[in-house]
């Protein structure tokens, strides 16, 4: 699969990244069924209520009227030069679930642009969903 156009929208997200506190800096690139992609960023606050690249992605598309999903590209690091193996945190894993099935894709781009492969079964095994 060629995710190169993935890998440059996410990483060019990362570059919006509001991250003054936690100094990581996180992009991402959603692909709906629709063959649309949606970017999204890192929005940290200096309270409890910071947003994660993917629930941002995530809430661009839903609200725009995207109801399902392929995959999802992720990028971080400490600086906007290093990436490290970014995976979802709990909260956007379980947040993730609401709209994918088991079998969802989230790909975790690294140095030298190598990705790993998950599904949402690694990410979240034995989630309860009806």
């Amino acid at each position: 699969m060629d995710l190169s156009e993935e890998i440059k929208i996410a990483k060019n997200a990362r570059k919006n990244s509001y991250s003054p506190y936690g100094n990581y800096y996180v992009g991402c690139a959603l692909k709906a069924s629709s063959g649309k992609i949606y970017s999204g960023c890192n929005i940290e606050n200096d309270g409890i209520q910071s947003i994660c690249a993917e629930r941002v992605a995530f809430t661009k598309a839903i609200s725009e009227g995207e109801k399902s999903f392929e995959y999802i590209v992720v990028c971080g690091g400490p600086t906007l030069d290093k990436l490290d193996n970014c995976l979802p945190c709990g909260y956007c894993r379980q947040f993730i679930n609401e709209f994918v099935d088991r079998d969802f894709k989230v790909y975790a781009l690294s140095e030298n642009d190598n990705i790993t492969e998950y599904s949402m079964e690694d990410l979240l095994p034995n989630s309860f969903k009806l």
